[in-house]
């Protein structure tokens, strides 16, 4: 039986919109979105969007960003990839593609503006939603993600246990890590233990 949630998946995965967008991007790639949601997940991922090795792979996080953020919730890809227990939903479908200097374009604001609601009402209500970057908990939190992501993680506490906003899993964060030791040192262990519970 198709439920709404399978039907916007098979419309999502369709998607075009951006075309001419991403032609127009250094990368010069066609749309190659990513829906990696189904009914009963008990854990959403809220990211950003895909890169490079996920628009190659057709895979979420399929990436060494995947592998951190796979640690952090103390979860084995899997487990992670069961679609059963793990739903992803980024704020844009596919990779954005880069500029001329070779960075990361931002996600297309008609992905979200397009996709995003319909899928969390689909959806429902997940016990456990992991906001990752400004860009999600921009989205989901508003006024509260308005001081930054520093800030908006820094408070994690004050969302959950439903919520956890998180900073981008990416290599590039390590310094972030590194000035910031309360989030492995407190968050991770609270977010594993959270992951655990939902999961059992």
């Amino acid at each position: 039986m198709t439920t709404p949630l399978d039907h916007l998946r098979d419309q999502t995965a369709a998607c075009r919109l951006c075309a001419d967008r991403f032609a127009a991007t250094a990368t010069a790639h066609a749309p190659r979105p990513v829906p990696w949601f189904a009914p009963g997940a008990r854990i959403l991922v809220c990211g950003q969007a895909p890169g490079m090795r996920v628009h190659q792979a057709g895979k979420p996080f399929f990436d060494p960003s995947g592998d951190r953020l796979r640690d952090w919730m103390g979860i084995d890809a899997g487990t992670f990839y069961d679609l059963s227990r793990v739903s992803v939903l980024p704020m844009s479908f596919c990779f954005p593609g880069y500029n001329a200097r070779g960075s990361d374009l931002p996600p297309p604001p008609l992905c979200a503006a397009t996709w995003h609601a319909g899928v969390m009402a689909a959806l429902g209500e997940v016990p456990l939603v992991l906001l990752i970057g400004g860009y999600a908990q921009k989205w989901h939190l508003g006024a509260a993600a308005k001081a930054g992501v520093t800030k908006t993680v820094a408070d994690w506490q004050g969302f959950g246990p439903r919520i956890f906003p998180l900073p981008h899993p990416s290599w590039r964060n390590t310094a972030w890590l590194k000035r910031n030791p309360w989030f492995e040192a407190d968050l991770v262990p609270a977010l594993r233990a959270r992951v655990n519970e939902v999961l059992s």
